[in-house]
């Protein structure tokens, strides 16, 4: 059932969802075992009201939704928009999330951020409580899209818009006029990063659908499956055919091995067929399983295969991927300050630093990370070994849980960079949506051009994106919270989606759910 018609009923697949995903966590609980346990070993009150904080960081795809609004929408404000996408050549488009502050479909990232909010239900869906249902809908908004663009035989549709022309207007996506031109990759023009990531992010939540949802997803898993072939048989950078439409917004620089490897982790998990464990040993060093590469995000996913790689050696005792242990000990041991490899900058007040442009996407994919491998690490009673350091579960947590508490305001600006969540956020965030009057506030159309008063006014944006989490302070701790600021007051969707695991774990270990 499509996430837009989905039933309020207590018997809707997504309700279904919810009381088979609790009922497995409680029936088998050594596998959250860690949470369980830690819920009684942290010491003092909690820093922040994270089960608020993650129900916000789901209510924010809502904001991002593209498509047929459901009745069950919550962010209000927002109305239909893209609903002729995909008229250009002939196929249904519409649906989807738009990745940011503007109103054009990138497929690449949409996959990535569904793959991580897949990944965040399967490793913490069982804490979520009440937030499940809404997490398993945001999944299924980005799944049932990325189906239609993988409905065509060695054809993917990975983006509708155009980017130079949309970013040439600054206007509501209700009132969209730019060319939705739709952009695809198939055998003559292959694109394998994108095709590879569209087919984790279809195993991956086939996963989250398995029990409550079997015919979903299969449905998903086949289309995994058959997206993977095709991804890996032709392959070649989507950047390069591509290039005048998808660079420099989301031009492939780490190139498509990461992807495959990552794809091909998904499949296995999602399957347990031996052709796949068979392929990733097999092609694992090829693709980079062991590069020094320490940064995950929707480019470089080489750090996040390896840790998922690591849980079937640790959890599931798969012996032909003990490798992987050590690769995601090596991106661990690169976090921790005072360990012997540790090169990670943090900034003064004590952020994980990467880079100035969306830095807080970093932030929240390593605190994803830091958790879910103190997870496997604790059901295996193991630890990370750094030279002559020896760092444990605890310590991987406590730094993952520092990222968050300054994300969430305990930082040199005494601010929350989570609209909404706090006494402080961020108000003039560059999100054309939100920083322009709503549709039911002002139904006349707002031209292309028009808008652009609206990006350089100093007042708080009309309709709050509740829930968004935006590109973060610079190196120095400093925020000027100025909407034309790009880089720094931005949202994604593939920021907010790790964090949603995170937000999770931490909110059921403080009792808060």
């Amino acid at each position: 059932m499509a996430a837009s018609s989905a039933s309020s009923s207590l018997f809707s697949p997504l309700f279904l969802c919810l009381l088979l995903t609790m009922a497995t966590a409680m029936a088998f609980p050594g596998h959250k075992a860690h949470a369980t346990r830690s819920a009684h070993s942290n010491h003092g009150p909690a820093s922040h009201n994270y089960r608020d904080a993650l129900s916000k960081s789901i209510l924010f795809f809502e904001g991002q939704r593209s498509g047929k609004l459901p009745s069950s929408q919550r962010m209000k404000w927002r109305g239909d928009s893209g609903l002729s996408d995909g008229s250009a050549m002939n196929v249904d488009l519409v649906g989807g999330y738009y990745d940011a502050g503007d109103n054009v479909k990138f497929g690449f990232p949409m996959a990535f951020t569904t793959t991580m909010l897949s990944w965040s239900v399967i490793e913490f869906g069982g804490l979520m409580k009440a937030e499940l249902e809404n997490a398993k809908e945001a999944i299924r908004w980005g799944t049932d899209y990325l189906l239609k663009a993988t409905s065509h035989p060695d054809t993917i549709y990975v983006q509708v818009g155009d980017p130079n022309k949309d970013h040439a207007c600054w206007e509501r996506p209700e009132d969209m006029d730019t060319p939705r031109n739709v952009l695809k990759i198939d055998a003559e023009n292959p694109g394998t990063e994108v095709a590879a990531e569209t087919a984790a992010a279809l195993a991956a939540a086939s996963v989250v659908f398995r029990t409550c949802d079997p015919a979903y997803s299969k449905r998903l898993l086949d289309s995994a499956i058959r997206v993977f072939q095709f991804a890996d048989k032709h392959r070649g950078s989507y950047s390069n055919g591509l290039r005048n439409f998808v660079c420099p917004f989301y031009c492939s620089y780490s190139g498509y091995q990461d992807e495959l490897l990552w794809a091909a982790a998904w499949l296995h998990r999602a399957t347990k067929n031996p052709s796949f464990l068979s392929y990733i040993t097999v092609n694992g060093q090829t693709l980079g399983a062991d590069e020094s590469d320490n940064t995950f995000s929707w480019d470089n996913k080489h750090v996040g295969a390896r840790v998922l790689l690591s849980k079937a050696f640790l959890v599931q005792n798969v012996g032909p991927l003990h490798e992987y242990k050590g690769h995601a000990d090596n991106f661990m041991c690169s976090l921790i300050p005072g360990t012997p490899s540790s090169q990670t900058q943090y900034t003064p007040g004590g952020l994980l630093f990467k880079m100035s442009d969306s830095n807080m996407q970093y932030v929240t994919s390593t605190s994803f990370l830091l958790l879910t491998y103190a997870k496997y690490l604790t059901f295996s009673k193991q630890v990370v070994t750094c030279g002559g350091v020896t760092v444990t579960p605890q310590k991987l947590r406590a730094v993952a849980k520092r990222q968050v508490d300054y994300l969430l305001g305990d930082n040199p600006m005494g601010m929350s960079y989570m609209v909404g969540y706090g006494s402080k956020f961020p108000e003039r965030i560059h999100h054309r949506g939100s920083s322009l009057p709503s549709v039911s506030s002002h139904p006349a159309k707002i031209s292309c051009s028009s808008g652009f008063s609206a990006l350089y006014s100093g007042g708080p944006n009309p309709n709050m994106l509740v829930g968004a989490v935006i590109g973060g302070p610079d190196a120095q701790d400093r925020f000027n919270d100025q909407r034309n600021d790009y880089e720094h007051s931005e949202p994604a969707t593939y920021i907010n989606a790790p964090l949603v695991g995170a937000l999770a774990y931490l909110a059921h270990s403080y009792g808060q759910i």
